[in-house]
């Protein structure tokens, strides 16, 4: 019956395609939790995609989440949205995006949720290599760091296009408390987090400015300042505090997830604090940690050489050295 409603145009040079020399931006998202979908529904109303597929152990609970979030297209741009994985609708995605992973447990330490983690990595990385072998990898899950050095080893992929989100959050709460504090705009306040997404992060206070001004002299510590030191311990434990509160965090990693890939899909050349592989900064070698990066369609290509002072230096290498402490224990 609906083939009664159009007229098919006879002036097609190819009447049977309705698109001709057009490749759709397509991406999948693997891992449908709180910050699978949070993701999911910014990018969408941030028209990133026109192909999205979500993917989930969880099949039932999923194909809901899919059903809600297609009722919503009518109020944005076109997008085709499905339930699936990498090996069927997923295939040749420009974009994986992994957000899966397993929750810490009361009691357990990092090192146990790291090899729970690399074990559902393991099962996973396989197929996104075999169906989507010229895709970028964006890690979302916690510990990020380490998942993406993980899944770098696993995917055998290019080191420029495996990438974590790192602390690109973490920086835009550094910005965001900043602003706060000064009553202005948090996109007016340039600052960075680098290191580790985690504990041992650092915040780099002699880069801090203010629409080019500096917050202050480049050799001082903020640790002599007690109001820049509580800023930074509620940028360190924001993610704690939100867990105490609500159970989980989402929304702004959502949201930061999306930059990174607007940055990917649009070519943007952002600078961003994502992690990706970092080799001879600062003597540090072979781990995966956030430093400001360029990133593009072809993802990390370069990273800004930061003067950092002293104590920063220190910070960082003492963060690396967490890092590599933690991937030296694992079994890939």
């Amino acid at each position: 019956m609906f083939e009664t409603l159009f007229t098919p145009n006879p002036n097609l040079e190819t009447p049977n395609e309705t698109k001709v020399n057009i490749r759709p931006r397509k991406g999948v998202i693997i891992g449908a939790g709180q910050v699978g979908m949070a993701c999911a529904y910014s990018m969408i109303i941030q028209n990133c995609f026109d192909q999205l597929i979500l993917q989930d152990i969880s099949t039932g609970r999923l194909e809901g989440e899919v059903m809600d979030l297609i009722h919503g297209i009518p109020f944005v741009a076109p997008v085709e949205i499905k339930a699936g994985n990498v090996a069927d609708v997923g295939q040749n995605a420009d974009l994986v995006i992994i957000t899966a992973g397993a929750s810490q447990k009361s009691g357990e330490s990092r090192l146990d949720l790291v090899v729970r983690n690399v074990a559902i990595f393991k099962e996973l990385i396989p197929d996104v290599v075999k169906y989507c072998p010229n895709a970028t990898l964006l890690i979302v899950s916690n510990p990020v760091d380490i998942l993406t050095y993980i899944t770098l080893k696993l995917s055998g992929f290019p080191a420029a296009r495996v990438i974590g989100t790192g602390t690109v959050l973490d920086s835009a709460r550094f910005r965001t408390l900043l602003a706060q504090k000064m009553g202005i705009a948090p996109h007016n306040v340039h600052a960075h987090i680098i290191g580790e997404h985690g504990d041992s992060e650092v915040p780099v206070w002699s880069k801090v400015n203010i629409a080019g001004m500096p917050l202050y002299a480049e050799n001082c510590s903020a640790s002599d300042n007690a109001e820049l030191e509580e800023i930074f311990e509620q940028v360190k434990n924001a993610g704690y505090e939100i867990l105490k509160r609500k159970g989980s965090t989402s929304y702004a990693i959502g949201l930061a997830t999306t930059e990174i890939v607007k940055a990917i899909l649009h070519g943007q050349e952002r600078i961003l604090t994502v992690s990706s592989l970092v080799n001879d900064f600062y003597g540090i070698q072979d781990v995966c940690l956030s430093l400001p990066s360029v990133v593009n369609e072809k993802g990390v290509i370069k990273t800004v050489n930061l003067t950092l002072n002293e104590k920063e230096q220190q910070q960082l290498i003492y963060s690396a050295q967490i890092l590599r402490d933690i991937f030296d224990k694992l079994e890939l």
